[in-house]
Protein backbone atom coordinates (compact mmCIF):
# COMPACT_ATOMS: atom_id res chain seq x y z
CA UNK A 1 0.00 0.00 0.00
CA UNK A 2 1.51 3.48 -0.66
CA UNK A 3 2.22 6.30 1.36
CA UNK A 4 -0.33 8.14 0.01
CA UNK A 5 -3.04 5.64 0.45
CA UNK A 6 -2.17 5.33 4.06
CA UNK A 7 -2.56 9.36 4.55
CA UNK A 8 -6.26 8.56 2.83
CA UNK A 9 -7.21 6.26 4.78
CA UNK A 10 -5.74 7.59 8.35
CA UNK A 11 -7.85 10.72 7.02
CA UNK A 12 -10.89 8.72 6.56
CA UNK A 13 -10.80 7.12 9.87
CA UNK A 14 -10.01 10.26 11.61
CA UNK A 15 -13.05 12.60 10.64
CA UNK A 16 -15.10 9.47 10.80
CA UNK A 17 -14.39 8.99 14.14
CA UNK A 18 -14.89 12.88 14.96
CA UNK A 19 -18.14 13.12 16.90
CA UNK A 20 -21.18 14.79 14.69
CA UNK A 21 -21.63 17.42 17.61
CA UNK A 22 -17.92 18.65 16.68
CA UNK A 23 -18.58 18.90 13.19
CA UNK A 24 -19.38 21.27 11.15
CA UNK A 25 -21.52 20.85 8.20
CA UNK A 26 -19.12 18.88 5.79
CA UNK A 27 -17.71 21.07 2.97
CA UNK A 28 -18.59 19.77 -0.48
CA UNK A 29 -16.19 17.28 -2.65
CA UNK A 30 -13.55 18.29 -3.89
CA UNK A 31 -13.72 19.46 -7.52
CA UNK A 32 -11.58 18.49 -10.75
CA UNK A 33 -11.20 22.21 -10.89
CA UNK A 34 -10.42 22.46 -7.59
CA UNK A 35 -7.57 19.47 -7.84
CA UNK A 36 -5.93 21.75 -10.54
CA UNK A 37 -6.34 25.08 -8.67
CA UNK A 38 -4.17 23.17 -5.94
CA UNK A 39 -1.97 21.72 -8.02
CA UNK A 40 -1.02 25.32 -9.45
CA UNK A 41 -0.58 26.88 -5.79
CA UNK A 42 1.90 23.90 -4.90
CA UNK A 43 3.92 25.01 -8.53
CA UNK A 44 3.69 28.59 -7.97
CA UNK A 45 5.04 27.65 -4.13
CA UNK A 46 7.88 25.48 -5.31
CA UNK A 47 8.84 28.30 -7.76
CA UNK A 48 9.54 30.49 -4.64
CA UNK A 49 11.13 28.34 -2.41
CA UNK A 50 12.85 25.40 -4.15
CA UNK A 51 16.07 27.85 -2.63
CA UNK A 52 14.86 28.98 0.64
CA UNK A 53 16.12 26.75 3.00
CA UNK A 54 17.09 29.12 6.22
CA UNK A 55 14.53 30.84 8.56
CA UNK A 56 15.33 34.44 6.83
CA UNK A 57 15.37 32.51 3.25
CA UNK A 58 11.61 31.46 3.33
CA UNK A 59 10.61 34.58 5.20
CA UNK A 60 11.82 36.38 1.46
CA UNK A 61 9.99 33.69 -0.50
CA UNK A 62 6.66 34.00 1.61
CA UNK A 63 7.18 37.73 0.69
CA UNK A 64 7.79 37.64 -2.95
CA UNK A 65 5.02 35.01 -3.45
CA UNK A 66 2.65 37.20 -1.48
CA UNK A 67 3.58 40.29 -3.57
CA UNK A 68 2.56 38.56 -6.95
CA UNK A 69 -0.68 38.16 -5.65
CA UNK A 70 -3.50 40.76 -5.81
CA UNK A 71 -3.98 44.00 -3.32
CA UNK A 72 -7.59 43.33 -2.11
CA UNK A 73 -10.33 45.79 -3.71
CA UNK A 74 -13.35 47.26 -2.47
CA UNK A 75 -11.98 48.11 1.28
CA UNK A 76 -10.62 51.03 2.93
CA UNK A 77 -7.21 50.54 4.67
CA UNK A 78 -5.91 52.78 7.40
CA UNK A 79 -2.60 52.24 9.31
CA UNK A 80 -2.66 52.05 13.08
CA UNK A 81 -0.86 52.07 16.27
CA UNK A 82 -2.88 49.16 18.28
CA UNK A 83 -1.27 49.64 21.66
CA UNK A 84 2.03 49.78 20.06
CA UNK A 85 1.59 46.99 17.69
CA UNK A 86 1.55 48.09 13.97
CA UNK A 87 -1.27 47.16 12.37
CA UNK A 88 -3.79 47.71 9.83
CA UNK A 89 -7.61 48.24 9.90
CA UNK A 90 -9.48 47.06 7.02
CA UNK A 91 -13.23 47.60 6.11
CA UNK A 92 -15.43 47.50 3.17
CA UNK A 93 -15.45 50.36 1.17
CA UNK A 94 -19.30 50.53 0.84
CA UNK A 95 -19.40 51.33 4.74
CA UNK A 96 -18.32 54.55 5.90
CA UNK A 97 -16.71 55.16 9.08
CA UNK A 98 -13.20 55.47 10.93
CA UNK A 99 -14.42 52.67 13.62
CA UNK A 100 -17.29 50.59 13.44
CA UNK A 101 -19.39 47.62 15.53
CA UNK A 102 -18.08 44.46 14.40
CA UNK A 103 -14.27 43.47 14.85
CA UNK A 104 -12.21 40.64 13.58
CA UNK A 105 -8.50 40.58 14.83
CA UNK A 106 -7.00 38.84 12.39
CA UNK A 107 -3.27 37.18 13.49
CA UNK A 108 -1.20 35.67 10.28
CA UNK A 109 0.54 32.80 10.11
CA UNK A 110 4.22 32.10 8.67
CA UNK A 111 5.77 29.91 11.12
CA UNK A 112 6.47 32.60 14.01
CA UNK A 113 9.00 34.31 12.13
CA UNK A 114 7.63 35.34 8.79
CA UNK A 115 4.08 37.18 7.31
CA UNK A 116 3.57 40.47 7.16
CA UNK A 117 0.36 43.11 6.57
CA UNK A 118 1.25 42.80 2.66
CA UNK A 119 1.15 38.69 3.20
CA UNK A 120 -2.33 38.57 3.80
CA UNK A 121 -3.98 42.00 3.23
CA UNK A 122 -5.72 39.83 0.93
CA UNK A 123 -7.58 37.41 2.83
CA UNK A 124 -7.84 40.15 5.42
CA UNK A 125 -9.86 42.08 2.90
CA UNK A 126 -11.93 39.26 1.87
CA UNK A 127 -12.95 38.68 5.21
CA UNK A 128 -14.05 42.59 6.08
CA UNK A 129 -16.34 41.89 3.08
CA UNK A 130 -18.16 39.09 3.46
CA UNK A 131 -18.80 39.80 7.43
CA UNK A 132 -19.03 43.48 6.79
CA UNK A 133 -17.06 43.71 9.70
CA UNK A 134 -13.87 45.99 9.88
CA UNK A 135 -10.90 43.87 10.54
CA UNK A 136 -7.57 44.35 12.26
CA UNK A 137 -4.87 42.81 10.76
CA UNK A 138 -1.43 42.81 13.02
CA UNK A 139 2.23 43.07 11.95
CA UNK A 140 3.34 41.36 15.04
CA UNK A 141 7.06 40.86 16.00
CA UNK A 142 8.80 37.69 14.55
CA UNK A 143 11.35 35.02 15.88
CA UNK A 144 14.16 34.76 15.80
CA UNK A 145 14.99 38.15 16.90
CA UNK A 146 11.97 38.28 19.37
CA UNK A 147 10.90 34.69 20.24
CA UNK A 148 8.05 33.65 22.65
CA UNK A 149 5.73 34.87 23.77
CA UNK A 150 6.47 38.24 21.84
CA UNK A 151 4.09 37.37 19.43
CA UNK A 152 1.37 36.41 21.77
CA UNK A 153 2.08 39.78 24.00
CA UNK A 154 1.34 41.43 20.76
CA UNK A 155 -1.99 39.79 19.68
CA UNK A 156 -3.22 40.24 23.24
CA UNK A 157 -2.27 43.48 23.47
CA UNK A 158 -3.77 44.37 19.91
CA UNK A 159 -7.07 42.65 21.20
CA UNK A 160 -7.35 45.09 24.42
CA UNK A 161 -6.96 48.21 21.87
CA UNK A 162 -9.80 46.77 20.03
CA UNK A 163 -11.45 47.22 23.70
CA UNK A 164 -10.01 50.11 24.29
CA UNK A 165 -10.99 51.41 20.68
CA UNK A 166 -14.95 50.91 21.54
CA UNK A 167 -15.65 47.66 20.34
CA UNK A 168 -17.71 44.77 22.70
CA UNK A 169 -15.83 41.83 23.33
CA UNK A 170 -18.82 40.41 22.15
CA UNK A 171 -18.43 41.97 18.63
CA UNK A 172 -15.12 41.11 18.35
CA UNK A 173 -13.57 37.72 16.73
CA UNK A 174 -10.54 36.29 16.36
CA UNK A 175 -9.15 34.99 13.59
CA UNK A 176 -5.80 33.19 12.73
CA UNK A 177 -4.13 30.60 10.47
CA UNK A 178 -1.32 27.83 10.79
CA UNK A 179 0.74 29.74 13.91
CA UNK A 180 -1.50 32.76 13.72
CA UNK A 181 -4.17 30.18 15.14
CA UNK A 182 -2.29 29.10 17.49
CA UNK A 183 -2.06 32.67 18.64
CA UNK A 184 -5.54 33.34 19.11
CA UNK A 185 -6.14 30.85 20.83
CA UNK A 186 -3.43 30.87 23.38
CA UNK A 187 -3.88 34.86 23.60
CA UNK A 188 -7.73 33.53 24.99
CA UNK A 189 -6.60 31.46 27.15
CA UNK A 190 -4.29 34.52 28.18
CA UNK A 191 -7.29 36.11 28.31
CA UNK A 192 -9.55 34.00 30.14
CA UNK A 193 -6.80 33.22 32.69
CA UNK A 194 -6.94 36.97 33.99
CA UNK A 195 -10.22 36.54 33.90
CA UNK A 196 -10.64 39.57 31.18
CA UNK A 197 -13.32 40.07 28.75
CA UNK A 198 -13.43 37.62 26.08
CA UNK A 199 -14.04 37.49 22.36
CA UNK A 200 -17.26 36.36 21.06
CA UNK A 201 -15.59 33.92 19.34
CA UNK A 202 -12.09 31.84 17.88
CA UNK A 203 -11.39 30.80 14.65
CA UNK A 204 -8.42 28.59 13.85
CA UNK A 205 -7.07 27.52 10.05
CA UNK A 206 -4.97 24.57 10.08
CA UNK A 207 -3.78 25.63 13.43
CA UNK A 208 -0.58 24.62 15.15
CA UNK A 209 -1.56 23.21 18.05
CA UNK A 210 1.11 21.18 19.22
CA UNK A 211 4.93 21.82 18.97
CA UNK A 212 5.97 18.75 20.38
CA UNK A 213 4.87 17.71 16.68
CA UNK A 214 3.28 14.15 18.14
CA UNK A 215 1.02 13.70 15.72
CA UNK A 216 0.17 10.89 13.32
CA UNK A 217 -0.41 13.06 10.24
CA UNK A 218 2.64 14.78 10.38
CA UNK A 219 4.25 11.77 9.17
CA UNK A 220 0.79 9.99 7.22
CA UNK A 221 0.12 13.32 5.09
CA UNK A 222 3.93 13.96 4.89
CA UNK A 223 3.27 13.04 0.61
CA UNK A 224 -0.03 15.62 0.48
CA UNK A 225 1.35 18.88 1.82
CA UNK A 226 4.30 20.16 0.39
CA UNK A 227 3.82 23.66 2.88
CA UNK A 228 4.90 22.32 6.28
CA UNK A 229 6.91 19.09 7.54
CA UNK A 230 8.76 17.69 10.68
CA UNK A 231 11.77 19.27 9.60
CA UNK A 232 10.31 22.75 9.10
CA UNK A 233 8.47 22.37 12.62
CA UNK A 234 11.63 21.64 13.79
CA UNK A 235 13.44 24.55 13.06
CA UNK A 236 9.95 26.80 14.07
CA UNK A 237 9.97 25.30 17.57
CA UNK A 238 13.76 26.38 17.81
CA UNK A 239 13.37 29.65 16.93
CA UNK A 240 9.99 30.77 18.80
CA UNK A 241 11.19 28.31 21.72
CA UNK A 242 14.59 28.27 22.29
CA UNK A 243 14.66 25.66 25.20
CA UNK A 244 11.35 25.95 26.33
CA UNK A 245 9.44 22.82 26.33
CA UNK A 246 7.50 22.59 23.41
CA UNK A 247 4.64 20.51 25.33
CA UNK A 248 3.75 23.43 28.00
CA UNK A 249 0.38 24.39 27.52
CA UNK A 250 1.53 28.12 27.65
CA UNK A 251 2.70 27.12 24.04
CA UNK A 252 1.02 24.46 22.77
CA UNK A 253 -2.95 24.69 22.90
CA UNK A 254 -3.49 20.81 23.17
CA UNK A 255 -2.14 20.47 26.48
CA UNK A 256 -3.91 23.47 28.29
CA UNK A 257 -7.38 23.63 30.18
CA UNK A 258 -10.36 24.85 27.26
CA UNK A 259 -12.66 24.60 29.74
CA UNK A 260 -14.25 28.38 29.36
CA UNK A 261 -13.26 28.66 26.48
CA UNK A 262 -15.12 30.53 23.82
CA UNK A 263 -17.11 28.80 20.76
CA UNK A 264 -14.12 27.86 18.37
CA UNK A 265 -14.40 26.84 14.68
CA UNK A 266 -11.51 25.05 12.91
CA UNK A 267 -10.44 23.97 8.87
CA UNK A 268 -8.08 22.20 7.96
CA UNK A 269 -7.24 20.41 4.55
CA UNK A 270 -7.80 16.88 4.78
CA UNK A 271 -4.02 16.46 3.35
CA UNK A 272 -2.08 18.44 5.81
CA UNK A 273 0.44 17.45 7.67
CA UNK A 274 -1.26 19.32 10.44
CA UNK A 275 -4.66 17.51 10.27
CA UNK A 276 -4.26 15.50 13.43
CA UNK A 277 -3.35 19.45 15.23
CA UNK A 278 -7.11 20.17 14.52
CA UNK A 279 -8.81 17.11 14.90
CA UNK A 280 -7.09 16.43 19.18
CA UNK A 281 -7.60 20.02 19.78
CA UNK A 282 -11.29 19.60 18.58
CA UNK A 283 -11.57 16.56 20.84
CA UNK A 284 -9.71 18.09 23.75
CA UNK A 285 -12.29 21.33 23.58
CA UNK A 286 -14.91 19.19 23.29
CA UNK A 287 -14.36 16.81 26.60
CA UNK A 288 -14.00 20.52 28.12
CA UNK A 289 -17.60 21.84 27.20
CA UNK A 290 -16.26 24.00 24.60
CA UNK A 291 -18.84 25.05 21.37
CA UNK A 292 -16.51 23.60 18.53
CA UNK A 293 -16.85 23.21 14.99
CA UNK A 294 -14.27 21.36 12.99
CA UNK A 295 -14.43 21.11 8.81
CA UNK A 296 -12.35 19.36 7.03
CA UNK A 297 -11.49 20.57 3.40
CA UNK A 298 -11.03 17.50 0.96
CA UNK A 299 -7.81 17.90 -0.98
CA UNK A 300 -7.03 21.49 0.18
CA UNK A 301 -3.13 21.80 1.78
CA UNK A 302 -1.85 24.37 4.68
CA UNK A 303 -2.68 27.79 4.10
CA UNK A 304 -4.68 27.94 1.36
CA UNK A 305 -7.36 29.68 2.55
CA UNK A 306 -5.00 32.50 1.44
CA UNK A 307 -5.62 32.20 -1.94
CA UNK A 308 -8.91 33.38 -2.49
CA UNK A 309 -8.18 34.95 -5.80
CA UNK A 310 -7.43 31.54 -7.28
CA UNK A 311 -8.60 29.00 -5.49
CA UNK A 312 -12.53 28.41 -5.78
CA UNK A 313 -12.18 26.60 -1.78
CA UNK A 314 -10.38 29.80 -0.68
CA UNK A 315 -13.60 31.94 -1.59
CA UNK A 316 -15.84 28.83 0.00
CA UNK A 317 -14.05 28.82 3.28
CA UNK A 318 -12.82 32.22 3.55
CA UNK A 319 -16.76 33.25 3.35
CA UNK A 320 -17.96 30.07 5.94
CA UNK A 321 -15.69 32.12 8.19
CA UNK A 322 -17.02 35.13 7.84
CA UNK A 323 -20.84 33.55 8.28
CA UNK A 324 -19.46 31.60 11.68
CA UNK A 325 -18.17 35.50 12.86
CA UNK A 326 -21.81 37.13 12.02
CA UNK A 327 -23.56 33.97 14.03
CA UNK A 328 -21.69 34.83 16.82
CA UNK A 329 -21.51 38.52 16.46
CA UNK A 330 -23.58 40.23 19.17
CA UNK A 331 -24.70 43.02 16.48
CA UNK A 332 -25.19 41.72 13.15
CA UNK A 333 -24.97 43.19 10.10
CA UNK A 334 -28.25 44.20 8.64
CA UNK A 335 -29.17 43.38 5.09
Amino acid sequence: MTKGRVAWLATGLAIALLPASARAEDPPPQTEASKQQIEKLVETWGQYYHKADSLRDRRQAFEDLMESTPEPTRVQIRSVDAGGVDAQLIWPARLHHPLGRRAILYVHGGGFYSGSLRTHRAIAGALAKAASADVLLIDYRLAPDNPYPTQIDDTLTAYRWLLDSGYENDNIVLVGESVGGNLAIEATLRQMRVRGPLPAAVVAMSPLTDLAATGASLMANASTDPLIDAAQLDLIRKAYLGTRSPADPMVSPLYGDMTGFPPLLMQVGSGEALLDDTLRLADTARKAGVDVETEIWPGMIHQWQLFPFWIDDARRSNQRIADYAIKHFADKPQP
